[in-house]
């Protein structure tokens, strides 16, 4: 098989099964496990994989820039919200995670809404400059442009004094063998240090990062209380997600 009927295959097997199995691969076409790796670090090179131990998983969509990010699923991110605000209660104090969906749950509490809204994100900040009742506290660091986020010892220090009822978490990719993963691994550092200073971590995950993965896990499934995702409850990773015991709310 030539190099670029390998490609197509492996791109292909991505697609219908979600992951590749080098040794698999290997037996099924009769090649070297490393001519499979070689393949798969060619595809990881251009951003059509996640490589991972043994294969590759799908890679996460959610690596553009902010801005860009913006326009992916705002539909689904809006659904996500919805259903994400609803989860905070009046008196409450919530984490809330940076990001675009995280931008949108800001914008979906209700404006009379009494709550304290502890945040690592500017943008979600000024989101909330127009309620009233909620008491801001903006957690200060080295600025990851990627996400509009402070990141860093600073801000992970800061998280490490405050506390909280519920916290709201985005990632890039939600996969139910490699968990919850981001692009970055100070963002990712961040996001472990957020989610262990409240009672309950919800992820945040629009549907299009449901079966992807990044290169840097934030938390495996049995620390976190519950996804969130626009997915239909019949979605074949939402099914694999709940078979392991983590509770899923869908917002379709």
């Amino acid at each position: 098989m030539l190099a670029a009927e390998r490609r197509d295959h492996l791109l292909g097997l991505l697609a219908r099964e979600g992951k590749i199995v080098a040794k698999d691969v290997a037996a099924g076409l009769g090649i070297s496990e490393d001519s499979v790796r070689r393949d798969l670090r060619d595809l990881a090179a251009e951003g059509l994989c996640q490589r991972v131990y043994g294969g590759a998983l799908p890679v996460s969509p959610a690596v553009a820039g902010y801005a860009a990010r913006q326009a992916v699923a705002p539909d689904g991110k809006q659904k996500v919200a919805s259903v994400a605000a609803g989860l905070v209660r009046p008196g409450g104090a919530l984490i809330l995670d940076g990001g675009t969906t995280a931008l949108a749950v800001a914008r979906a509490l209700p404006q009379d809404l009494a709550c304290t809204v502890i945040t690592h994100s500017p943008t979600v900040a000024t989101a909330l400059l127009d309620h009233p009742q909620a008491e801001l506290f903006l957690l200060g660091g080295r600025i990851f442009k990627h996400s509009a986020v402070a990141c860093g010892a600073a801000a992970v220090e800061a998280a490490q004094n405050v506390s909280a009822d519920l916290c709201l978490l985005g990632v890039t990719g939600v996969h139910p063998e490699a968990g919850l993963t981001t692009a970055d691994s100070e963002e990712a550092a961040m996001k472990r240090a957020l989610s262990e200073r409240a009672a309950d971590t919800y992820i945040l995950a629009s549907s299009e990062k449901l079966g992807t993965a990044s290169r840097f896990r934030v938390l495996p499934w049995e620390k976190v209380s519950g996804l969130i995702t626009d997915a239909a409850r019949d979605h074949a990773v939402v099914e694999q997600i709940e078979a392991i015991g983590v509770e899923v709310l869908t917002a379709g």
